[in-house]
């Protein structure tokens, strides 16, 4: 009896099964699971959404985070801050690769505590470009990035040279394990199996549930994080294309507005086209409070240059005050640039249109001389004085040498050559030179 106590004892000091792909006891591990996706560029806006999925996650004590990663890549510093939030995280993460895992996908992937991927799917490709695509060549950008790539593989316990091999195009990485080699001008991009071999992928699943099971986790408690209305609006409104409709609306409708006052439809639209732009880099994090103070202060300014002279400088400041908010408020300077460039070109054509059309209603009739000087309102051009030449008349009042003489019925000022002439005294028109009038008595 004493001895079946002993060993009833002893066996409840044994460990658990455990699992022979995860190391780990099996059973399933407690917490709910969040399963974050990471579908879309990586730039501010998608920062701002996982930083808002960690923190749920944590305030719910979640014993497991889901990447749901499926991405072209994105913005270097932007991946560096997320990478640097996932390292963080208290909570457990998990990189499920979905689709692709490119460029700075890859680099947030391998921050994760393990990676599964579906079969298909991709990671790799992480040389850096620019906005149009071209490789960056710059030796200083290029050691950095790899650094962070190598950086990132180690601390998952990942081979660093094939995660060089991503990010330099000048690498040569030999991968004994697909019987491949990266030779000088090529780049890594690694197959589902073929991450799994060179130990880029701990698992292969076919569906996040699938995953989820495999590190241990239950599937019966998982929160997908989704996005918020107000983030899907941004994501719409920051589109490329349609922020350089906004940017076009924004300029015409307002440039038209203060050319052409009166209509209010087009300083309407502008200035709600103007309203979303920034709105919608708001919201995905792009543009801060001074954005709209740019806005406000260069809108203020143009407007102002309609009224008050100022020989153009406060419609220079008021331009620069706009371009400057507009610039600012993307998430990249040279996008902004571009868009900015699109709008306003587009713009100006239809300005111009418009200007054409109502040019009679236009903000510059208000600086043209309209009035006339008639006959009938007691003006007389000087033109008209050249048919005096030789005519004779009386002088009205003395001419002391100028005074007023009446020829055939009109009184006209005039001069003489420096002799006195009495009122009543006969006079004959002698010379007329443009205003001047001439007399001497007869």
């Amino acid at each position: 009896m004493m001895l079946m106590l002993i060993f009833l004892v002893a066996g409840s000091w044994l460990p658990g099964p455990v699992s022979a792909e995860t190391g780990e006891k099996s059973g399933p591990k407690s917490g709910p699971v969040y399963i974050i996706p990471v579908d879309q560029e990586i730039e501010t806006g998608l920062e701002k959404f996982m930083r808002r999925g960690f923190n749920e996650a944590a305030k719910m004590n979640a014993g497991l985070v889901v990447l749901e990663i499926n991405t072209p890549g994105g913005l270097v510093d932007t991946a560096d801050r997320i990478g640097q939030m996932i390292r963080d995280s208290s909570i457990d993460t998990l990189a499920y690769i979905q689709g692709n895992a490119a460029s700075a996908g890859s680099y947030i992937a391998l921050n994760a505590d393990k990676i599964v991927m579906k079969p298909g799917s991709m990671i790799g490709a992480a040389a850096m470009v620019d906005r149009t695509g071209k490789r960056v060549d710059d030796a200083k950008l290029v050691a950095y990035w790899k650094s962070k790539m190598s950086a990132a593989a180690e601390s998952s316990g990942r081979d660093s040279k094939i995660a060089e091999g991503m990010a330099d195009i000048n690498m040569v990485v030999d991968m004994p394990a697909i019987g491949e080699k990266k030779e000088k001008g090529d780049i890594i991009a690694l197959s589902s199996e073929q991450a799994l071999k060179v130990g880029y992928a701990d698992h292969i699943a076919s569906t996040p549930e699938e995953a989820i099971q495999w590190m241990g986790y239950s599937t019966d408690d998982i929160f997908r994080v989704e996005h918020t209305g107000a983030e899907k609006v941004a994501a719409f409104l920051t589109h490329p294309a349609v922020m350089i409709i906004l940017l076009f609306l924004g300029i015409a409708g307002v440039v038209i507005e203060l050319m052409i006052p009166g209509f209010g439809v087009p300083g309407i639209v502008g200035v709600v086209a103007f309203v979303l732009y920034f709105f919608g880099n708001y919201v995905a994090g792009f543009a801060g409070s001074e954005t709209w103070l740019l806005f406000i202060i260069g809108l203020i300014l143009m407007i102002l240059e309609m009224f008050v002279p100022s020989f153009g400088i406060l419609g220079i400041l008021g331009a620069v005050s706009l371009v400057a908010g507009v610039v600012r408020a993307a998430y990249d300077t040279t996008h902004a640039l571009f868009s900015l460039g699109i709008a306003f070109a587009a713009a100006v054509v239809v300005v111009v249109i418009v200007a054409i059309i109502f040019k009679e209603k236009g903000v510059w009739n208000r600086f043209i001389l309209k009035e006339s000087l008639t006959k009938e309102q007691g003006f007389v051009p000087t033109d008209a004085k050249e048919d005096l030449l030789g005519k004779s008349g009386v002088s009205v009042t003395p001419l002391r040498p100028a005074g007023t003489v009446n020829v055939e019925g009109e009184r006209i000022d005039v001069v003489t050559d420096g002799e006195f002439v009495a009122a009543g005294t006969p006079v004959k028109v002698v010379r007329v030179e443009g205003a001047r009038i001439v007399v001497k008595p007869e």
